[in-house]
C-alpha cells in the first residue's frame, strides 16, 4: 500500500501573551500596595471572592492569543494570570467541559465521546452525562446561587429552567449576545428561561457563560480561518461589557473571573479512512466506521467510532489479546495514524472506560474521513488539542499569580477555594494555589 505524505502541522505561538503574562504579576504587584486604611479594611475579609464569573469559550486555542488585540482580556490579566490548561482525552467538547465542571477525569464523571455503547450496541456521539457532582451543585449545597447562560454541561446538575436561585437559560445565538444576557442577569432584568420569564434579584454566587463562536468557525473553515480574529475581537468586546456590568452593580471588587477554553483546534485537509479499512482487511478483519446512532453490521469485528480520534472496539471472536495486538499493528502500519493508545495508555490519561480497547489518533492535517474535504476544516480530539487558554483574575488572585501545569480538573476546586466552599465531591484536581493569595 502506498503511504501518502503527511502534511506539516501548523505552528502554535503564544509569544505576545507569554510576555504579557510574565509582566502582569510584576505590574500588578507595583499597583497593589494598599494604603494603611485599605489594608485595615480588607484584613478581616480574607481573600475569598463573593462571586465567581466562569466564562467558557469553546475551542479557545492558545494560538489565538496572538491573533488580535484583546484589551479587555488584557485588562483582566493585569489582575491575575493568563496561561494554559490541559484537558481530557479525547479532547472533545462535552467531555472536556464535564472535567472543568466536576474537577474529575472522564473515568469518574463518565461523560464519554464517540464510542460504541455496549448497552445498546449503537454508536454514540456526545451527551450531557455527568456522574459526578458539579461546581454548580457544590455552590448551591453551600447555600449559594448559580446562573448559567448556556453553560450546558451543568444543566440539571445544579441549574434548571425557571429557578431564580439555580437558573439555566439557553438563548442560542452568538457568544456576545449570550454574554449580554448574563449582563441582564447581573442587573436583575427579566430573562427567558425555558417557557417562563425569571428575574434574578441579586448577582449570583457563580455566573457561568458559554460561547462556541471560535469552535464553530474552526470546524467550518479551519483553525487558521481569516475570520477567527474578528470572532475573538467580538468576544473580547463582550467580555468588556460583562466586566463593566460587575462594576455597575457593585460586585467587581469581590468577583473572581475564570475564563478558559475546553480544547484547541487543528486544521485538516486530507482523509485517509480508506487506508485504514484496507489495512485492517488485509490483516484478516471485517472493519467498519460506525456513524453515531447506527449499529455495526453483523459481520463487523472491528467497529470504529470517530470524533477527531477513532475509538476502536473489537467485537466477537476478534476481542482477544492477540486480536487487539493485530489490530494495533495494522493501524500503526498506516502512516497518517500518528499514535495508537491501548487501555493502559487511556487509564493513564484518566479516560472513560467506555472507550474502545484502542484509540487511534491521526497525524495533524489528516482525518479518518473516507474522502478529502472540499476545503480546510478543523477538528479536535487528539492529544495535540488537549491544551486550551486559561485566565484567572480578580478577587482572591495573587498579584504575583502564575500557573504551574494547570489542568481542567483543577478549575472546579480552584473556584470552590475562591468562594471558600468544599470542592465537588468527586473532584480529583488540586487548587491552583500558586495563582491565589
Amino acid at each position: 500500500m502506498t503511504k501518502p505524505t503527511i502534511p506539516p502541522s501548523s505552528a502554535h505561538s503564544v509569544s505576545r501573551r507569554t510576555l504579557l503574562a510574565a509582566g502582569a504579576g510584576a505590574a500588578a504587584a507595583a499597583l497593589a500596595v494598599p494604603s494603611a486604611a485599605a489594608a485595615a479594611g480588607t484584613a478581616g475579609q480574607g481573600v475569598r471572592a463573593r462571586h465567581v464569573v466562569l466564562i467558557g469559550w469553546d475551542g479557545f486555542d492558545p494560538a489565538y492569543l496572538d491573533l488580535v488585540e484583546t484589551p479587555n482580556l488584557d485588562a483582566l490579566t493585569r489582575r491575575g494570570v493568563i496561561g494554559t490548561t490541559t484537558g481530557a482525552f479525547p479532547s472533545i467538547t462535552n467531555t472536556s467541559w464535564a472535567s472543568v465542571a466536576t474537577g474529575a477525569w472522564p473515568r469518574t464523571h463518565l461523560n464519554t465521546p464517540y464510542f460504541l455503547d455496549p448497552a445498546t450496541g449503537r454508536a454514540v456521539s456526545q451527551s450531557r452525562t455527568l456522574q459526578a457532582q458539579s461546581i454548580a451543585e457544590a455552590v448551591t449545597a453551600a447555600g449559594g446561587t448559580v446562573a448559567s447562560v448556556q453553560f450546558f454541561i451543568i444543566q440539571n446538575h445544579g441549574v434548571v429552567f425557571g429557578d431564580p436561585r439555580a437558573l439555566y437559560v439557553q438563548p442560542g445565538g452568538p457568544g456576545p449576545s449570550r454574554m449580554d444576557l448574563a449582563i441582564d442577569i447581573l442587573h436583575g432584568r427579566p430573562v427567558r428561561s425555558g417557557s417562563v420569564t425569571v428575574t434574578v434579584e441579586e448577582p449570583p454566587t457563580l455566573l457561568a457563560v458559554y460561547a462556541d463562536d471560535l469552535d464553530a468557525l474552526g470546524h467550518t473553515e479551519g483553525a487558521e480561518s481569516p475570520g477567527m480574529a474578528g470572532r475573538l475581537a467580538g468576544l473580547d468586546a463582550a467580555l468588556g461589557r460583562l466586566v463593566q456590568a460587575t462594576k455597575d452593580v457593585g460586585i467587581y471588587g469581590s468577583t473572581a473571573f475564570v475564563l478558559l477554553g475546553d480544547h484547541g483546534m487543528t486544521t485538516f485537509t486530507r482523509g485517509f479512512g480508506g487506508l485504514v479499512i484496507t489495512a485492517l482487511t488485509e490483516a484478516g478483519f471485517h472493519p467498519e466506521f460506525v456513524s453515531p446512532g447506527a449499529a455495526p453490521a453483523a459481520t463487523t469485528d472491528v467497529a470504529m467510532v470517530v470524533g477527531g480520534v477513532a475509538s476502536v472496539h473489537l467485537l466477537g471472536a476478534a476481542r482477544t489479546a492477540d486480536g487487539i495486538a493485530r489490530v494495533r499493528a495494522a493501524l500503526e502500519s498506516v502512516e497518517p495514524v500518528e499514535r495508537v493508545y491501548d487501555r493502559a495508555d487511556l487509564d493513564a490519561f484518566g479516560s472513560s472506560p467506555l472507550l474502545g480497547e484502542l484509540v487511534a489518533e491521526p497525524a495533524a492535517g489528516w482525518s479518518f474521513g473516507m474522502t478529502d474535504p472540499d476545503g480546510p476544516r478543523g477538528y479536535h480530539g487528539r492529544t495535540g488539542e488537549r491544551e486550551a487558554a486559561l485566565l484567572v483574575a480578580g478577587r482572591g488572585v495573587s498579584p504575583r499569580a502564575r500557573l504551574d501545569g494547570a489542568r481542567h480538573i483543577d478549575i472546579a476546586p480552584t473556584i470552590a477555594a475562591l468562594l471558600g466552599i468544599a470542592a465537588p465531591a468527586q473532584s480529583e484536581g488540586r487548587v491552583l494555589t500558586e495563582a491565589l493569595q
